[in-house]
């Protein structure tokens, strides 16, 4: 039988989700977990592969087991009990067996938060950054990414996807308290791509680069062009939906 798993994390501590030899990941502490909680080798299929450093307050993934789960409430608070501090299980619940975390998952939505005045408070949970930036232009920027699909320029080199053409749902910068946050929504993401769209937007925001270089940038299909890769201290995988 088949169940799903709604969890959330502080990345901090974690080489990303993704099991990786000889490091620790948020799926190999997971599986290591449910394998003893429930007696019996266990493998989770997440729905996505947040890079490391890279927080969700939202992960769905899932995992079969061959016995029926009387009492998911019981199960997890025994989990939560096992995991650490960083890792909660929110919800466990029985699906269709043919049902998948990662590939049945029609949207992604992503926050970068960023804050312009130090705080030592959020070192670990939003990027400091010092410098002017015109939000008004950045959110101008973020419209034309509503013009495109594929998205090289923003990919991590060397990737194994057969595709880098993306349907964005939704980009833009809002205030919040003290923060910028930048929220993206889309069907999937490219390794790497938020943190390099964001890199991208505040050298718009500098105006170092104008709105048709951004434009440029994109039709480039070359990671070269783009600005760098943000910290990932500030980016949160949010929400996953399913049809």
């Amino acid at each position: 039988m088949r169940y799903f798993i709604n969890l959330s994390y502080n990345g901090k501590n974690y080489s990303g989700w993704q099991s990786q030899p000889n490091k620790i990941t948020v799926q190999s502490v997971l599986e290591n977990v449910l394998s003893t909680v429930l007696r019996t080798d266990i493998q989770a299929v997440g729905a996505g592969r947040t890079d490391a450093g890279v927080h969700s307050k939202m992960m769905f993934a899932h995992f079969d087991f061959a016995a029926e789960i009387a009492d998911f409430e019981q199960l997890k608070r025994h989990l939560n009990s096992f995991l650490p501090r960083d890792i909660a299980i929110k919800e466990i619940f029985k699906v269709a067996d043919e049902a998948h975390a990662r590939f049945d998952a029609v949207k992604r939505t992503y926050e970068y938060w960023l804050v312009q005045e130090k705080n030592p408070f959020l070192t670990d949970f939003a990027c400091y950054f010092s410098q002017k930036l015109d939000f008004e232009k950045m959110n101008i920027a973020a419209k034309i990414l509503f013009d495109y699909q594929d998205f090289t320029s923003f990919s991590k080199l060397h990737t194994d996807v057969k595709t880098n053409d993306c349907a964005i749902f939704r980009a833009d910068w809002e205030k919040r308290g003290n923060a910028w946050v930048f929220t993206i929504s889309a069907n999937r993401f490219l390794r790497n791509m938020v943190r390099a769209i964001v890199g991208t937007l505040l050298l718009v925001g500098e105006n170092k680069i104008s709105l048709e270089n951004f434009r440029q940038i994109i039709e480039a299909k070359d990671r070269c062009k783009a600005g760098i890769s943000v910290p990932a201290c500030g980016l949160y995988l949010t929400k996953i939906e399913y049809e």
